[in-house]
């Protein structure tokens, strides 16, 4: 595992707000597409929103939300299947297939029973175009097409961003990295999220990529 310095004395604010990326039941155990232990993370997610709404910051929650043809789907392409590295020439859909997950309407695509959605500030969906993924909360995979996140965030003039959800090295990934790119200061949750590592070595890569992009880490103890 990659060694992580992480902050210490960060006192919340109006500027700042608190992504909470894609906790939605098939992405917890028992749903589609798990990613192991996801479920650990709910409670300390919902303590540490209270935590912004009580300092004046803002919750932010994403969530998959594809049609049933969607071509990160590995039941849309004959004779693959999850898991099978397929990467499309303009980035959009890849680098891996997906079994269907999160699918519009469905209980996978609802956000877990225990994660308290009445707290957010605003819900942001993405992947709905069938032709393009979306890990990022910020912007589609084919890094044209934006979200309405930046929107969002602008509005409400905020200027430091805090990361967590899942999973570590797909969509707060992503988003994180995006974040930068649209030049918010990035803190990335490590205790708070939880990684699927395909292609193994894939949490690490993550981790590396970030530290490298001038993201920084925090956990519990660094909040004051």
């Amino acid at each position: 595992m990659t060694n992580l310095n992480y902050e210490k004395n960060i006192r919340i604010d109006e500027k700042d707000a608190l992504i909470v990326v894609d906790m939605q039941n098939d992405f917890l155990p028992g749903g589609s597409l798990p990613v192991e232990e996801g479920d650990l993370i709910i409670e300390e997610i919902n303590m540490t929103a209270k935590k912004f709404k009580k300092c004046g910051g803002f919750i932010v929650l994403t969530q998959d939300w594809h049609p049933k043809n969607h071509l990160s789907f590995a039941s849309n392409h004959k004779g693959r299947n999850p898991g099978d590295e397929l990467m499309a020439e303009n980035g959009a859909i890849g680098p891996v297939l997906w079994p269907d997950h999160c699918v519009q309407n469905s209980h996978g695509a609802k956000f877990h029973e225990d994660l308290e959605v009445h707290l957010s500030d605003k819900i942001i969906q993405k992947g709905m175009n069938p032709n393009v993924d979306s890990y990022s909360g910020f912007r589609e995979n084919d890094e044209k097409t934006e979200t309405r996140l930046r929107e969002y965030l602008e509005s409400k003039s905020i200027k430091r961003i805090f990361v967590c959800g899942l999973a570590l090295d797909y969509c707060c990934y992503f988003t994180a990295m995006d974040g930068v790119d649209f030049e918010y200061q990035v803190y990335f949750l490590v205790n708070l999220t939880k990684g699927i590592n395909l292609p193994e070595g894939n949490i690490k890569n993550a981790l590396e990529n970030m530290k490298q992009k001038g993201i920084k880490f925090v956990n519990k103890a660094s909040f004051i």
